[in-house]
């Protein structure tokens, strides 16, 4: 049988370097409630040896909407671009707005695009009855496009803010929790082997 010892002493040394992760908080809206979310996942990041984490919150980031490389949009992009460009991995959190995700989450997508090539995003939504999903899919296209690639598994909370309590804890821990280790190890997986690849080769699609 073999032991969690036996895997690490034949593992190579690329797959026991941990993985740099950039959290996405992205929406920017007056009582949002994005940060909640994000800090519930931060401590499933936090309990792990493989995951480094960094918070990238989009209402902490100026971007305007023009796409114009003004002083504004250059100070922004000091601050947050050198993040995702560091980042090994993201997980993306989005709410589900009008059936789709925020305008202010797009727009950082859109001001980067080297930066997300060639590596995983794991993502995790929270809404209506949909949970955010609808939400979800929208980003897995815009991903596709940016040469990334989306983890299949999700984390999604149905109800929003009614599927916390008080304390900002998921009524229900133990679905939550299972799916967020679920999410993290393809996400684990998935870093540690485009890494590996593209020190064999760079991507050039």
């Amino acid at each position: 049988m073999t032991t969690a010892t036996d895997v690490s002493a034949s593992a190579p040394a690329a797959a026991l370097t941990a993985v740099r992760v950039a959290v996405v908080i992205g929406s920017n809206r007056h009582g949002r409630f994005g940060p909640v979310v994000a800090e519930w996942l931060l401590d499933r990041l936090r309990e792990r040896d493989d995951l480094v984490p960094v918070v990238v919150d989009v209402a902490e980031i100026p971007l305007p909407t023009t796409l114009a490389p003004s002083p504004e949009a250059t100070a922004a992009l000091a601050g947050v671009s050198p993040k995702l460009a560091g980042a090994d991995a993201f997980v993306v959190l989005t709410p589900e707005y009008n059936h789709s995700f925020p305008a202010g989450l797009k727009n950082l997508i859109d001001w980067h695009y080297t930066e997300w090539r060639a590596k995983p995003v794991a993502l995790v939504s929270y809404g209506g009855m949909s949970g955010g999903l609808r939400a979800v899919e929208h980003l897995r296209q815009v991903f596709a496009e940016l040469h990334a690639v989306t983890v299949r598994d999700t984390v999604s909370f149905h109800g929003g803010r009614a599927a916390f309590d008080e304390a900002g804890h998921p009524r229900d821990t133990s679905g939550p929790t299972a799916a967020a280790k679920v999410m993290l190890d393809q996400l684990v997986w998935w870093a540690q082997a485009l890494r590996e690849a593209k020190e064999r080769r760079p991507y050039g699609g």
